[in-house]
C-alpha cells in the first residue's frame, strides 16, 4: 500500500504547528555556530548530500549526518561519517546550532523543527518533469476530512503560506542547467541568486572516470544488490514515479507478464523492478522466474550509480530519465495515465518533449519496444541518440565536478559558513 500522500502529509504538518512554533522559539534563543553543518537525506546516506559531503570533507567543517534509523547509522559509520538521530534531542540541538543545513527532499531530512535561521541548502533529488512545489496543485492538497467542507479553502490558503515561508528559508538550490533553473525558481518561489547553475551533485558519479570503468563498477553494484541474477545477463530497470499516494496503474496483467518474460528470455535479459519508495504496486509475476528481480530502495538507497550497468530503462514521469540521459541509456516510456496525470499534476513543457511520440500505454506495447531495443542495433542507437539530445538540453555540466561547484556557491553566498582553521 502507498505509504504517503500529500493529503496525509499536510494533515501531519497542520497537526504539528505547535511543535514548529516551539522550534522557532528554540532557534531564537540558541545561537548558531559559524562552522557547524548538518546533512540529511530522505533516502539515507546517499544522493546529492553524500556527494556534497565528499566535496566539503577536505576542508573539515564541523559536520554531522542526521540519520533516521540504526541501518542509516551503520551506513554512515562504514563511510567514516559521524551521525546523530535526527529526531532525538541531540538531533534537535545539532540542527538548531548548525550554521548550514543540507537537505535533498525537505526539512524532515534533518530535524524539521529547528531549521529556522539556518543557511539552508536544498539540493533536491532530480530534474523535475512533473510539476513540483508551488507549481503543483497536489502540493496543497487538503486532508480528506477537510476537502469537502467550507474549511477547505482557508486550510489550503494556510498550507500555501506555510510552503512559501519554508521555501524562503532556502539560500542555495543548485540547478543542472538554465532550463532547469527556471523550473526550480518557479516551484520554490526563489530569486535567480538562490538558484546557481552548478550542475546536480547527485549525478557526478555518471561523469567521473571512463564509461567502461563506470559500467564495471555499476555491474558489480547490481550483482551485490541482486545476487540471484545472472551476472552475464543484460539488465533492464523499470522505475515508475510516485503517484501522490495512488497505486501504479501499470502493474502488468498475467498475460503481460508472460510477454515480458518471453522477451527477457529470448534476449537474455533481467528486469529489475524499482517501485517508488512512497508508491504502491505489486510487481510479482504469477509464475516462478528469475528473469524479474526486485531492486527496491530497501536494497539500494540511491540507484543513480548503478545506471551505467544497465542496458535499458523503462519509466513514466520519473526524473531518472534525465539522469539516464547522461550515461546515455536507451529509455522507453510507459504512461498509461498520461492524460489524467497531466491534468492532475502537470508537466514542465510537454511530455512529448521528453518521451517522444511513441510512449506506450501498456506493457504489451512496452514489451514489443523492449524486444526491438535489445535485438536491433539501429533501434537501440535511435533511442540512445534521443537520450544524448535530452542530456544536452538539461545538463550544463558533465565533468563530475558539480559538488565542488555547489560547495563553492555555498561559501560564496555565506562567507561566515567557511570552516575555521584547525576545526572539525
Amino acid at each position: 500500500m502507498a505509504s504517503f500522500s500529500f493529503g496525509a502529509g499536510n494533515a501531519r504538518k497542520l497537526a504539528t504547528i505547535p511543535l514548529y512554533a516551539a522550534g522557532r522559539v528554540l532557534t531564537l534563543l540558541v545561537p548558531r555556530s559559524r562552522d557547524e553543518w548538518v546533512f540529511g537525506c530522505a533516502v539515507g546516506v546517499a544522493d546529492g548530500a553524500l556527494a556534497l559531503w565528499q566535496a566539503a570533507a577536505p576542508d573539515a567543517p564541523r559536520a554531522v549526518w542526521l540519520v533516521a534509523s540504526d541501518g542509516e547509522a551503520r551506513d554512515a559509520a562504514a563511510r567514516g561519517i559521524p551521525s546523530v538521530r535526527k529526531n532525538s534531542w541531540r538531533g534537535l540541538w545539532r540542527t538548531a546550532r548548525a550554521r548550514v543545513v543540507i537537505v535533498t527532499h525537505g526539512f524532515g531530512d534533518v530535524n524539521r523543527y529547528a531549521v529556522t535561521g539556518a543557511f539552508v541548502v536544498q539540493l533536491w533529488h532530480g530534474i523535475p518533469l512533473k510539476r513540483i512545489g508551488l507549481d503543483s496543485p497536489e502540493t496543497l492538497r487538503v486532508p480528506s476530512v477537510v476537502a469537502r467542507t467550507p474549511l477547505a479553502g482557508p486550510v489550503r490558503g494556510l498550507l500555501r503560506v506555510m510552503y512559501r515561508a519554508a521555501a524562503r528559508r532556502i539560500r542555495v538550490l543548485p540547478a543542472a542547467s538554465h532550463l532547469v533553473r527556471g523550473r526550480l525558481e518557479s516551484a520554490f518561489g526563489l530569486p535567480d541568486a538562490a538558484v546557481p547553475v552548478t550542475g546536480d551533485p547527485r549525478v557526478d558519479v555518471l561523469s567521473r572516470g571512463t564509461a567502461d570503468d563506470r559500467r564495471v563498477v555499476a555491474r558489480a553494484g547490481i550483482g551485490l544488490a541482486v545476487p540471484r541474477a545472472d551476472p552475464s545477463t543484460r539488465f533492464v530497470l523499470y522505475a515508475p514515479t510516485w503517484r501522490d499516494g495512488a497505486p501504479d496503474p501499470a502493474v502488468p496483467t498475467a498475460d503481460e507478464w508472460r510477454r515480458i518474460v518471453d522477451v527477457l528470455t529470448r534476449r537474455d535479459a533481467t528486469l529489475l523492478v524499482r517501485s517508488h519508495p512512497l508508491g504502491a504496486g505489486e510487481y510479482r509475476p504469477p509464475f516462478a522466474t528469475d528473469r524479474v528481480q526486485s531492486l527496491g530502495s530497501d536494497l539500494v538507497a540511491d540507484v543513480t550509480p548503478l545506471l551505467p550497468g544497465l542496458d535499458a530503462l523503462v519509466t513514466d514521469y520519473s526524473s531518472l530519465a534525465f539522469d539516464a540521459a547522461l550515461v546515455p541509456l536507451p529509455t522507453l516510456f510507459l504512461a498509461p495515465d498520461v492524460d489524467d496525470y497531466a491534468r492532475r499534476r502537470g508537466f514542465y513543457g510537454t511530455y512529448q518533449e521528453v518521451a517522444g511520440d511513441d510512449a506506450s500505454v501498456d506493457w504489451t506495447q512496452t514489451a514489443a519496444q523492449l524486444d526491438a531495443v535489445l535485438g536491433d542495433d539501429d533501434e537501440r542507437e535511435r533511442r540512445t541518440a534521443r537520450a544524448r539530445e535530452l542530456s544536452a538540453r538539461v545538463h550544463a555540466h558533465r565533468d563530475g565536478r558539480n559538488a565542488q561547484r555547489v560547495y563553492g556557491a555555498i561559501l560564496a553566498a555565506a562567507v561566515d559558513a567557511r570552516p575555521r582553521e584547525g576545526t572539525r
